[in-house]
C-alpha cells in the first residue's frame, strides 16, 4: 500500500514517535514501508546497550538508510531512501533542565537532542531536524530558542535555503511553542487543511501534538495523519506524513 501520490520533485516526510520499539518492531517498519517515505524523522529511537544495531535494523526492515542520530541525539533518529544525498550531517543536545520533579520524584529531566542533516534531492539542498520536546513547558520554550539557534547555524553553515522540522512537539497548536514554530516556518498538517487530525495516543486519539513544519519555500502538497491497522499496535504515536514539492 502507498500513501499519498509521488512526482519527480516531491519529498515524502515521515515523523514517527516509535516509543523506542517496545511495542511491535515489525508493525512498524511495515508502517514507514507502507509509507514510503524520502526521509523519516524518528523520535524515541533505541538509545540503550546496541543501539547502532537497533537503529540500523530498524532502517533494514524499512527499506531504508541509517542518516544520523540516535545516542548522540537523545533518541532523535534520521532515515534516508536511495533518492537522498547525505550533503552534511549533525547531532547536537539541547541543554539540560535541573531540578527536582515533585509528580515524579526525578532530579533530573530526561535530556532532548536534535538530529539534523542536508540532503539533496532532486538536485535541491534541504536541511532537515528532528527533534522530540519534553513535558515541562518551561524546558519546551527554553529549547525552542536553541532549537532555532542550532537551524541557523544549519542554514549559513551549508547554504541551505529549504529547512524542514519535524517531531513530536508534546503540546497542542494553540500552545506557545507551536505558535513559535509557525512564525518561521508552516504547519503542514493547517496548510494542507488536516489540522484536525489527531496523533496522540494511537488508539482513539485525542490530541495533536507531532507535527511537520516546513519553510516557506517548500510547496505543501499534502500532509496526513497515517491510520494504517498495523498503527495501533506499532507506537503509542500515530506517524504524520506530509509530501513537499522542491522548487526547481
Amino acid at each position: 500500500m502507498r500513501l499519498i501520490s509521488m512526482r519527480p520533485a516531491e519529498i515524502r516526510v515521515l515523523t514517527y514517535n516509535v516509543r523506542a520499539l517496545r511495542d511491535d518492531k515489525a508493525a512498524v517498519a511495515g508502517v514507514i514501508r507502507a509509507c514510503a517515505p524520502d526521509v523519516v524523522c524518528v523520535q524515541e529511537a533505541p538509545c540503550l546497550l546496541r543501539w547502532r544495531h537497533e537503529c540500523a535494523e530498524l532502517a533494514r526492515e524499512s527499506g531504508l538508510v541509517v542518516i544520523t542520530g540516535g545516542r548522540p541525539a537523545s533518541g532523535n533518529l534520521l532515515l534516508g531512501s536511495w533518492r537522498t544525498k547525505v550533503i552534511a550531517t549533525r547531532n547536537a543536545r539541547l541543554t539540560r533542565t535541573r531540578g527536582l520533579d515533585l509528580h515524579r520524584s526525578q532530579p533530573l529531566l530526561e535530556r532532548r537532542g536534535l538530529a539534523m542533516a542536508v540532503l539533496k534531492i532532486s538536485g535541491v539542498r534541504v536541511g532537515f531536524v528532528g527533534l522530540h520536546l519534553g513535558l515541562d513547558a518551561g524546558e519546551r520554550a527554553r529549547h525552542v530558542a536553541e532549537v532555532f539557534g542550532h537551524v541557523q547555524l544549519l542554514r549559513t553553515a551549508y547554504q541551505t535555503e529549504h529547512l524542514v522540522l519535524a517531531g513530536d512537539v508534546n503540546e497542542l497548536p494553540h500552545q506557545y511553542c507551536w505558535i513559535r514554530f509557525c512564525v518561521r516556518f508552516v504547519d503542514c498538517a493547517a496548510v494542507a487543511g488536516r489540522a484536525d487530525e489527531l496523533t496522540f495516543p494511537a488508539v482513539m486519539p485525542d490530541r495533536r501534538i507531532d507535527g511537520i513544519f516546513a519553510s516557506q519555500g517548500l510547496q505543501v502538497v499534502d500532509c496526513r495523519v497515517v491510520d494504517l491497522p498495523e498503527v495501533a499496535r506499532a507506537s503509542d504515536h500515530r506517524p504524520v506524513l506530509a509530501v513537499l514539492r522542491v522548487p526547481a
